[in-house]
């Protein structure tokens, strides 16, 4: 088990790098100068010199490469002689010292994702801080929405093979994969927040927190909750449903279910104590997969829906120009997808010795 895990681990930081890298150079060559974009029309010379200076952006493109990966790593090298610019990770990082030589430091510290352009002073970790654990909210109140509703149609569909249940389950679930996010949140946002507002109580838009009309404080608003979570649950919901169906009818023709039958078992016992166990493996992939796409996929979603998670600040940074935010959140989703693929592969290895070979 062990050399499998530093397998899939070592494979993991090699997919980390190549990200950390796509996303790097993706944003470095983009048209413009980055010193301009933050200053707009209003600068000098001056200015310019001591925006490029303070990012960095005046340093050859393989240094700043090198001092980003510098700056991302755990495990990072600092000297003595380095610029303002290039110690801000130690800065802004809560660190451990390893070796320390007097001109050559090793320390031990968080990834610094660096300082947002438009947000003077406030770093990149702590911005996604304070929007990611509503992205993650939202997202696990989708997958539990998908997972509920898809397994419990799927089985019905399955049950009631080649009938007009079966037939207007399976057309749900096809409308379900093919609607795009962005129309299913305008539409469910018009519908339900807005013309059946009176009779359902749902806003158009709002967050999972907010302030109340007297100022007196913060509020939970849970309601707020349920249109972008339907919303971003509709594609994995047709998903689960197609798989849920494919599987369990596959189930149903083994030889066992047969066994089982022909011992006097209930049809009910059958499906939901052998079948059902067995053909939620692929289903619960299929989960797992969704939920990391999720984070991405939210975006539309959140912008919309007015929900202030990561997905409506990649939205905000993009359209202030604020590269390192949206660098650092890409880089939050993409580490996010490689960890939850590594658990999956490690729960199957441990389900399933075989996969191991």
């Amino acid at each position: 088990m062990l050399p499998y895990l530093l397998n899939k681990i070592g494979y993991s930081i090699l997919v980390m790098l190549g990200v950390v890298t796509a996303v790097f150079f993706l944003f470095t060559v983009l048209p413009g100068d980055p010193a301009r974009m933050m200053l707009d029309q209003r600068e000098d010379s001056e200015q310019l010199a001591a925006i490029k200076h303070k990012y960095g952006f005046d340093l050859p493109l393989s240094t700043q490469y090198l001092y980003y990966l510098n700056d991302l790593s755990p495990i990072s090298v600092h000297r003595a002689e380095e610029n303002h610019y290039t110690r801000q990770s130690l800065k802004n990082s809560a660190y451990q010292s390893l070796v320390n030589t007097g001109t050559t430091q090793v320390v031990l510290k968080w990834p610094y994702l660096r300082q947002s352009f438009r947000s003077q002073g406030k770093t990149v970790s702590s911005i996604i801080g304070e929007t990611l654990p509503n992205t993650i909210v939202l997202a696990l109140a989708s997958i539990v929405i998908a997972m509920l509703l898809g397994v419990v149609l799927g089985v019905m569909a399955a049950l009631l093979k080649d009938s007009w249940a079966d037939r207007a389950i399976t057309v749900i679930g096809t409308l379900g994969m093919s609607v795009p996010s962005f129309f299913s949140a305008i539409l469910m946002a018009w519908i339900f927040g807005y013309l059946l507002a009176e009779y359902t109580g749902l806003n158009m838009t709002g967050s999972l927190y907010e302030v109340d009309d007297m100022g007196e404080g913060i509020h939970l608003q849970l309601r707020n909750l349920i249109l972008p979570a339907i919303t971003l649950g509709i594609r994995p919901l047709g998903v689960i449903i197609q798989l849920t169906r494919g599987s369990l009818l596959e189930e149903m023709s083994q030889d066992y279910i047969r066994t089982a039958r022909a011992k006097g078992l209930k049809e009910s016992t059958i499906v939901r104590k052998h079948a059902l166990k067995n053909a939620l493996n692929p289903v619960i992939t299929a989960a797992s997969g969704w939920f990391a796409s999720m984070l991405a996929g939210a975006v539309f979603v959140e912008y919309i829906f007015g929900w202030n998670g990561l997905g409506k600040q990649i939205v905000e940074a993009l359209n202030q120009l604020d590269l390192p935010v949206v660098m650092g959140a890409v880089l939050v989703i993409g580490f996010t997808f490689v960890l939850i693929n590594i658990l999956v592969d490690i729960l199957y290895a441990w389900l399933d010795p075989r996969v191991r070979v």
